[in-house]
């Protein structure tokens, strides 16, 4: 089966649409326990890194720059 196509690719530079942050795509990742596909991404102003799920960030919350 083929895999979806992202709306996000790494490297790409994001805004958080309720609170105007800046983030970087850094990879794409699998939660180990669930599976589950993850974003794993930089916030630019501090360069604390995060993870969050695909569909959370694919859900109109972040938008591209």
């Amino acid at each position: 089966m083929a895999e979806k196509a992202r709306l996000f690719q790494q490297g790409q530079i994001l805004k958080h649409l309720k609170t105007g942050g800046l983030y970087r795509i850094l990879y794409e990742a699998k939660i180990e326990a669930t599976l589950e596909d993850v974003y794993v991404y930089e916030a630019l102003i501090n360069h604390t890194i995060w993870i969050r799920p695909i569909t959370e960030m694919e859900d109109g919350r972040f938008i591209t720059t």
